[in-house]
């Protein structure tokens, strides 16, 4: 999967497929180690499917030396198509077993505790003898010891490995707090004096179920990538001399080849982009569109790497390959959304390692105070004030809201590019739309043809510019006058091109033409048009040369079934919604008063949507941004969110940041939904550590908190954020959600 660029030295890049991590102390500490090296261009880490994509100097450095360094660290790595999967069952076994230990540990060591509660030590003819009670104390002892030999190792591993690369994760301040506990209760148990063995003990067993739900939990969020990573077909069935014979050679899909011919057999994957040109079949695409009915695939239709051939054997021409098809494009823009926080993230994340610092300097003042004050107290108060107010809440859960929300998105054929999309659409005041492809499904269809001027293989000509775009507009031409004209593919043609928000211009045979807006041929005629009454209400495009407009076409187009519907939810959402078109002023207002826009507005070109969008953005709105037209790449390119249609074009869908595979409006609004519920769980959760400390902190301070106060204190805080992200699973479901859950 390398990659080579010839800018000025050789890059590689690779996935990796890493291991052991559990939080987001985990990612930092990679990513930091790992940018350090000689020639790392960039390391990004998906919390997601762990996964992590690294991008290197093939001069400065070797993926062999890359793997080391986060081995070293004390972290798996593999090669994205080597799967670590052994290792994490192993992995997983230890964790069970770490956390049965302490558990029964905790419940025999209660035993020996409760006495010690209840009945302080008397004199020698009270209840409690000091040589009973030092039997206790050193029971506990003893079934503390395997609890910190074994079951807190990793924290302590971990711990060792973030100061031997001078850096405080959040395993610094738990180790610290074990060890502290534990021996400061040894000292106890033979020179007198209270013990917290119990406490030590609970801390553990508490932090590592907390760690565990966690661990499942991020699972869970991650199964909807996951499900797509896994969806790359392996193998491919090539077609070695078609037509002749149907002889295949079987090959690594990732080796195919740009008009290489596939045999794609029922219940295989299509292991590339490409075109059908023998056969019929079904294809379920549900995964990568959304859309839960198989898609009826005949001789001339595209289809999609990834996707399933469920009936009949088929014949594929190969169009896009190995990284470059559509599926390996999906994978790596949810990945990249994965990676990236919302600003408020990015603000909590910068100061976690500074909090611990702090946190540990307070221990040891607060342990200095207490020594004029109650010198038996004072060691007790500083492991209370570490262990309470360990940062784990403030860093945890927030990947697993990202992951979760970008997961169910996709699960509704919503495709989250840019993570911070999440945070910008949850605090959106404007809607834009375009209308063309957007509002309708912009499947047009030419309901009348009118010749305004004969001219020779006019109709030839029209045909010939309109198949050179992927317009909406331009394809119902092409379409129209495919059958009836075929010889415009004889002639010459020169410097075709198309302006955004005009049309298609080119010489035919000598002579330059024009296929698009009225607005756009009367440059070129400089003469006015007026609409046919019989068009008032249609879309209107026409062919003309420099001599006049030569044909007028009028084109129909549908309202999408849930255009009304979307609109008047996000009305009730008290979101402003504006309608941009390039089209005539009858025709967008005739869809405006459908869809209840009272803000529409005509004839625009795609600077006039810019400059509005633009306007917006001056008077403080926060713009999401509908389209799916060549005219709607500028402003889209400015919004604060970008939404692109499925099926639009794709200077469109490269500059949009959210892409509604699934081409349902209603989608829109249920990723509003989804986003806004996702950033106010963040929110939610960050309020709740900051609240958290901002109440611990003092309470350990001034002695209010035992030492096993702080362990459950600590625990819970960290377990309420994790089981807080789980509510975004509690949103209701649209109906046409699929009916195979990937989460």
């Amino acid at each position: 999967m390398a990659t080579a660029s010839t800018e000025h030295q050789a890059l590689q890049s690779e996935k990796l497929s890493l291991s052991g991590m559990h939080c987001a102390a985990c990612v930092q500490l990679i990513e930091f180690r790992l940018r350090q090296l000689p020639g790392i261009k960039s390391f990004k880490i998906n919390t997601a499917t762990h996964n992590a994509e690294v991008v290197w100097s093939a001069e400065e450095n070797s993926l062999k030396n890359i793997i080391s360094a986060i081995i070293h660290l004390g972290y798996g790595a593999l090669p994205s198509n080597q799967s670590p999967d052994e290792f994490e069952k192993k992995e997983n076994k230890l964790a069970l077993w770490r956390l049965f230990i302490a558990g029964f540990a905790m419940m025999q060591i209660m035993m020996y505790a409760f006495p010690a509660y209840l009945v302080p030590v008397p004199q020698v003819d009270g209840d409690l003898t000091p040589d009973l009670d030092k039997l206790l104390k050193i029971a506990s002892m003893l079934i503390t010891v395997p609890v910190v030999g074994f079951s807190a190792l990793p924290f302590f591993k971990s711990a060792w490995r973030d100061i031997s690369n001078r850096h405080i994760g959040m395993d610094v301040p738990v180790s610290l707090g074990i060890l502290l506990t534990f021996f400061a209760s040894v000292w106890a148990t033979f020179r007198g004096g209270v013990v917290y063995f119990d406490s030590a003990v609970m801390f553990v067993f508490l932090l590592l179920s907390a760690r565990l739900i966690e661990s499942r939990v991020q699972k869970k969020t991650g199964v909807a990538l996951r499900v797509l990573t896994q969806l790359v077909p392996v193998v491919a069935q090539k077609l070695v001399n078609y037509p002749l014979s149907r002889e295949v050679e079987s090959l690594d899909a990732m080796s195919l080849k740009v008009n290489d011919l596939m045999l794609v057999a029922a219940g295989e994957h299509i292991p590339a982009d490409g075109l059908v040109i023998e056969g019929q079949s079904e294809c379920d695409e549900s995964l990568m569109t959304g859309e839960s009915q198989p898609v009826l695939k005949n001789v001339g239709d595209k289809v999609i790497a990834g996707a399933i051939n469920s009936s009949g054997a088929i014949i594929i021409k190969a169009e896009k390959v190995g990284t470059e098809t559509h599926l390996s494009s999906l994978i790596s823009m949810m990945e990249t959304a994965a990676t990236e926080k919302p600003a408020i993230v990015l603000l909590a994340d910068k100061h976690a390692s500074r909090f611990l610092s702090l946190i540990l300097f307070v221990a040891l003042f607060t342990g200095i105070a207490w020594c004029y004050i109650a010198p038996d107290r004072a060691l007790w108060i500083a492991i209370s004030v570490i262990v309470v107010t360990c940062p784990c809440a403030l860093s945890l859960a927030t990947p697993g809201v990202m992951s979760a929300a970008i997961g169910l998105l996709a699960k509704n054929g919503v495709l989250i590019k840019n993570g911070k999309a999440i945070q910008t659409m949850a605090e959106a005041t404007h809607f834009v739309f375009d209308k063309t492809g957007t509002l309708t499904l912009g499947k047009l269809s030419v309901v009348n043809q009118r010749e305004q001027r004969h001219a020779p293989e006019a109709e030839s000509t029209a045909f010939l510019l309109a198949s050179g775009s992927t317009h909406p507009v331009a394809k119902a031409i092409a379409d129209a006058l495919a059958l009836q004209y075929p010889s415009s593919l004889e002639m010459t043609v020169q410097d075709m091109r198309e302006i955004a928000g005009g049309g298609i211009e080119a010489k035919i045979n000598g002579r330059l033409f024009r296929l698009g807006s009225i607005a756009f041929a009367s440059e070129l005629t400089r003469e006015t048009f007026s609409v046919p009454l019989e068009m008032a209400t249609a879309t209107v495009s026409v062919l003309a040369d420099e001599d006049g407009v030569i044909l007028v076409f009028a084109l129909a187009d549908a309202l999408r079934n849930d255009a009304v519907e979307t609109v008047k939810k996000l009305q009730l959402r008290h979101k402003k919604i504006l309608l941009l078109s390039g089209d005539r002023d009858e025709v967008v207002q005739h869809v405006a008063q459908e869809c209840g826009i009272v803000d529409a507005r005509a004839n625009l070109s795609p600077a006039d949507k810019f400059d509005i969008v633009q306007s917006l953005q001056k008077s403080g709105a926060i713009v999401v941004m509908v389209g799916d037209g060549m005219n709607d790449g500028p402003a889209l390119s400015l919004a604060n969110v970008a939404v692109a249609m499925g099926q639009g074009a794709p200077i469109s869908q490269t500059r949009s940041d959210v892409l509604l595979m699934s081409n349902r409006l209603s989608d829109l609004d249920f990723g509003f939904v989804v986003a806004t519920k996702a950033f106010r769980l963040i929110r939610e959760n960050l309020i709740w550590a900051i609240a958290y400390n901002l109440f611990a902190i003092p309470a350990a301070i001034i002695g209010w908190l035992e030492p096993w106060h702080a362990a459950l204190g600590m625990s819970l805080s960290s377990l309420i954020v994790v089981l807080n992200a789980l509510r975004l699973y509690l949103l209701p479901q649209p109906e046409h959600v699929m009916t195979d859950n990937l989460i």
